[in-house]
């Protein structure tokens, strides 16, 4: 079952909406997003180039400033997994048109795995561009007003309506593009409460968002939803969708395998174990931090924007 698009509702939209992208909009995309790109954020990093990487004959790997992205190519047109941030929208433009070249009259999808800027910020120049946005109906509501991060100490605004995804589900979705079958479909809530996994079953390519986060420990958003006990059932049930050959896109970090992904998923167990224990045993946060319950762990796990005990912190909040 589909929340508000089943498989031939989906069908009957698409040739519906199909003719309203065949005309190319790619310049207004540009002016009405420029002021937009001309002033650097604040809180992102520096833009750099796109670095794209063929992971088989029609999907490519964009690793830009924020998340990472991946896109489908062929004739039924682009479709595109999260979309970084707001400065990065002319650096995915160049690279769409790297590798698809002749795409700009098909009808284009950007999916989104969850809510975070780092994954939506482009979402605005895309959807102006002719992408329809697809999401978990979560990340809608969710970008749809203020969201509060404490961990951050920040309070992000509600997105512009051109921003927000237009298509949404809140179990699964089956999309074929491109002589592939797509799933769309929801982890229980993990990072947040919105994520999605992307599966390209012919590719045998898992996009997982920011559920993995390869080598590094992640942030859990406490405030969306999330939970440690969460992510440790998503990378379960992202365990029973790969084999020993299937490429698995992270939301940050370099592509892996299932060996990576199983190392990743005992990890948080471990983590959320511990501090469990520390919590329900009375232990304040300090007083969980001062017990230093990853120290065994950082080595191989704190190399990323969170060090042991901002983990820690993190895991101990979202329980």
């Amino acid at each position: 079952m589909h929340d508000g698009m089943n498989r031939r509702n989906f069908l009957g939209w698409s040739a519906a909406a199909g003719a309203a992208f065949l005309a190319p909009r790619l310049a207004e995309a540009q002016s009405t997003t420029a002021a937009k790109t001309e002033t650097k954020p604040a809180g992102e990093p520096e833009v750099k180039p796109v670095k794209v990487t063929k992971l088989s004959d029609n999907l490519y790997l964009f690793e830009g400033s924020g998340g990472n992205m991946a896109l489908q190519t062929g004739p039924d047109g682009n479709l595109l997994i999260d979309s970084s941030y707001t400065k990065d929208l002319a650096r995915i433009r160049e690279a769409i048109a790297s590798v698809a070249p002749n795409s700009a009259n098909a009808p284009s999808i950007l999916v989104n795995t969850h809510l975070h800027s780092d994954h939506t910020g482009s979402n605005e120049g895309l959807h102006a561009a002719g992408f329809t946005i697809f999401a978990h109906r979560n990340t809608r509501l969710r970008l749809s007003a203020p969201q509060i991060m404490k961990t951050f100490h920040k309070t992000n605004p509600a997105s512009p309506a051109g921003a927000l995804p237009t298509a949404t589900f809140s179990t699964s979705l089956d999309l074929w593009r491109n002589g592939e079958q797509i799933e769309l479909a929801c982890f229980e809530p993990a990072h947040t409460d919105g994520d999605v996994y992307i599966h390209f079953h012919k590719a045998d390519v898992l996009h997982m968002g920011d559920v993995w986060f390869n080598g590094l420990y992640p942030f859990i958003d406490g405030d969306a939803g999330g939970s440690i006990s969460g992510m440790v059932r998503a990378c379960d049930k992202a365990l029973t969708l790969v084999g020993p050959n299937t490429k698995i896109i992270p939301g940050h970090g370099p592509v892996g395998a299932k060996d990576r992904l199983q190392a990743y998923r005992d990890m948080l167990s471990t983590v959320h174990n511990r501090v469990s224990a520390l919590k329900t045993s009375g232990l304040s946060e300090e007083q969980a931090l001062a017990k230093k319950p990853t120290a065994d762990l950082d080595a191989a796990w704190a190399s990323g924007f969170l060090n042991g005990d901002k983990f820690v912190s993190i895991v101990y909040n979202a329980l």
